[in-house]
């Protein structure tokens, strides 16, 4: 059978050849669904190759007594900035309400359309044709045409603002001359038609469009006056914005929202922030005055899991959290983490297995410090890490930096604060000095990025390749490792640019071992997500990448 795209044209032939080796095994599912989607097959496609049936899609029909119902959603309130420059997703579930994403990743692996009614890539992956939804308004009544996405695209492309992570995801499009979008590389042919021309093949453009900071700006966007001019695509507008207190959405009755009847089924959405601490929103579901959490750690599951009316969900992620010591950083006039030996050290010190038992109970996989889980679709199998803390001792003496004393640095919460005192503990024993700094939100997220040595969390990423190109490519704004190695560099280029999935995790494979044997991170386990809705509230559901979407919850 010749299987074929949205637009009715061929799959690449080496999609359907994968098809027929996939078998029942999960990974394998879900890398075939993940890249054949991101080539534009439906999501019945892609399990039809399979030989499966599609998952049923959850009913959009809605009683009338819910319609202006309100939802109240537990979760940590952050400031807004310009989307690009996200780097919470919390920011982007509350301007979600109003602005709207090109594609959308979901927890089976597929990639969906939402401004986007569909799209075609060349068997090369040189060439992106972006078909944009019909019909689709700002709210301030403007038509959303393909100059929209062409400008946005664009502003991704911007190297010299500070901050701006889409330039990893869409660095392909660079002029390094210039550090904007290579002239001509993107193109409008008509009013709902983009084209991407790029100089080299890159498979990861699709899962770039749907990460959190790659919302659809109007071109009347600042940031200044995102409150104050919050022109979107979606159904919903921002009422208020407190950070660290809560935020509202209001649903903006006076749009024609483009996907009126499948969506927006409540009239106010309601975030409140109760602070790091996971005992207080314990004590809220208790007093009834939230429906949802956003997300629930460690012992505080169990917890939540005893309440009579509330649902626990799960889905498991390359969700995680590296301990890492950042090369660049000077302390007392030196760099001390500059030295590979200091690096190796720290991680021969310390038991994967320890930390993902006491920092967070035991809910997750075992990972291997390179920051590619079984859960991508590049991921490649290296041997088994070791711990040595005899090694990790000698190692540290030998760099002269034993009576050197470690700051590691932590958020004030629960998972990430235990697990940093496991790896402290444990440092300790191997004989290593170290102290702990035990900050609050607004300090740390403050400064998160310049620490010498701290904890930070990471999300799931759809693709090994999009982390590497996010984290640890030379020079991107999210790299808090302070490494840049240029054999690393050009190995994620070729990765990045090769269709067929066992070249692919070969050049993976020598990228994952560089970042193991370089030291570049403690990066202990893969971590399981549970969320708990009341009984009755749909579509708050724990998305893989910690999305909250208003427009799905509802009320049955």
């Amino acid at each position: 059978m010749n299987w074929v795209n949205r637009m009715g044209r061929p799959l690449p032939a080496a999609l359907t050849r994968q098809a027929a080796s996939v078998g029942f095994d999960h990974v394998n599912r879900r890398e075939f669904l993940a890249l054949t989607t991101s080539f534009g097959a439906t999501a019945a496609t892609a399990y039809a190759m399979l030989g499966l049936p599609a998952p049923a899609q959850a009913s959009t029909e809605e009683s009338v007594e819910h319609d202006k119902s309100s939802i109240r959603i537990q979760m940590q309130v952050r400031a807004l900035t310009d989307p690009r420059t996200y780097s919470w997703f919390e920011i982007a579930n509350f301007s979600r309400g109003w602005l709207e994403y090109l594609v959308t990743y979901e927890n089976d692996g597929t990639f969906q359309p939402q401004l986007l009614q569909d799209w075609d890539i060349n068997h090369e992956a040189t060439e992106y044709t972006l078909h944009l939804r019909k019909g689709v308004t700002w709210n301030n009544g403007d038509k959303f045409t393909s100059e929209d996405v062409a400008r946005n695209i664009k502003m991704w492309c911007e190297k010299d603002v500070d901050g701006n992570s889409m330039t990893g995801r869409f660095a392909v499009l660079i002029d390094p001359t210039t550090n904007m979008a290579i002239e001509g590389a993107i193109q409008t042919p008509d009013a709902h038609t983009v084209k991407l021309v790029l100089p080299r093949a890159d498979i990861s453009l699709i899962a770039g469009m749907a990460d959190y900071p790659a919302a659809i700006v109007h071109k009347s966007h600042t940031p200044e006056t995102m409150l104050t001019n919050p022109v979107g695509t979606g159904p919903y507008l921002p009422e208020r914005l407190e950070p660290g207190v809560g935020a509202t959405l209001l649903r903006n009755n006076d749009h024609a929202w483009w996907n009126a009847g499948n969506g927006a089924w409540v009239e106010k959405i309601e975030f409140i922030d109760f602070g790091t601490d996971p005992s207080a929103a314990v004590q809220a579901a208790k007093a009834g005055q939230i429906d949802m959490t956003h997300t629930i750690e460690g012992s505080f599951i169990d917890v939540f899991n005893s309440f009579e009316g509330w649902v626990e969900n799960e889905v498991i992620t390359a969700a995680t959290i590296v301990i890492r010591p950042n090369q660049a950083v000077e302390i007392d006039g030196k760099t001390p983490y500059a030295d590979v030996r200091v690096r190796r050290a720290i991680q021969l010190a310390v038991d994967n297995e320890i930390l993902l038992e006491l920092g967070y109970s035991g809910r997750g996989v075992t990972a291997e410090n390179h920051h590619v889980s079984p859960q991508h679709p590049d991921y490649a199998t290296l041997p088994p890490i070791t711990y040595d803390p005899v090694a990790a001792r000698a190692l540290m003496e030998d760099a002269g930096m034993l009576d050197f004393e470690h700051d590691l640095v932590s958020l004030d919460d629960d998972w990430r604060r235990n697990t940093a005192d496991a790896v402290a503990a444990l440092m300790t024993d191997a004989g290593l000095k170290v102290r702990r700094t035990i900050l609050p939100g607004n300090d740390y997220w403050d400064n998160w990025a310049k620490f010498g040595f701290s904890a930070t969390e990471w999300g799931h990423r759809p693709l090994g390749v999009q982390t590497y190109a996010l984290a640890y490519r030379s020079g991107e704004a999210w790299n808090e490792f302070g490494w840049s190695n240029a054999e690393f560099d050009g190995l994620l280029e070729q990765a990045l640019a090769t269709l067929d999935n066992e070249k692919r995790r070969a050049l993976m494979k020598k990228c994952e071992a560089l970042v193991q044997n370089e030291g570049v991170t403690i990066q202990p386990f893969w971590r399981r997500l549970h969320n708990h809705t009341v009984e009755g509230l749909k579509g708050g559901e724990h998305h893989i990448a910690f999305e909250i979407r208003p427009a799905a919850l509802r009320w049955t």
